[in-house]
């Protein structure tokens, strides 16, 4: 069965043809997901409330567009209306905060560390981050996505810089130096 084929029969809620779909994007839409959330297990949450939204508002899916792109869309809303919920960004300032370049010396910083450091960022500075950093959004549409000021997704995202910055520098220190000599 194709993939038009799926979309038409999830839009009449076949379990089978859902089954497919979820089984062809669920890892993508996990790791997506895994970037916006605190820890594996809400990763795991807002995955499977990303496929309920998914399933129930398939028949909004036009065929424009990839149907991957849609269901990335619908998986990031979800996990960012987590966090709407529970005011994240009400205690944002909008203070000016210089803006930090984060540069990696080290050929071995493994990528499980860098997602280690991303999810253990505050709430409201690691949406920005993985929003503007990992997914290419505007600081406009990060503004309107998640309802703050340009200013206030700005200055949220020098700060993530900044304690990046911290945690990679404060690794690389731990490490011991590798020798070329010996």
């Amino acid at each position: 069965m194709g993939l038009e084929q799926l979309i038409e029969q999830c839009k009449k809620n076949d379990a089978k043809a859902q089954s497919q779909i979820y089984k062809l994007y669920a890892s993508k839409l996990f790791s997506l997901s895994l970037k916006y959330s605190r820890n594996h297990a809400e990763a795991e949450d807002n995955l499977q409330d990303a496929f309920v939204t998914i399933f129930k508002k398939i028949g909004q899916f036009e065929n424009k567009g990839s149907l991957e792109g849609w269901m990335k869309r619908v998986t990031i809303n979800t996990a960012l209306q987590r966090y709407r919920t529970t005011g994240v960004f009400n205690i944002v300032g909008e203070e000016h905060i210089e803006d930090t370049v984060v540069e990696i010396d080290d050929d071995d910083l493994k990528m499980d560390f860098l997602l280690k450091i991303i999810q253990d960022l505050p709430d409201k500075y690691r949406l920005v981050f993985n929003l503007y950093a990992m997914d290419d959004y505007s600081h406009k549409e990060i503004s309107e996505m998640l309802d703050i000021s340009i200013g206030t997704s700005k200055s949220n995202l020098a700060r993530a810089r900044q304690i990046l910055k911290q945690k990679i520098e404060d690794h690389q220190k731990a490490q011991p130096k590798h020798s070329n000599g010996q």
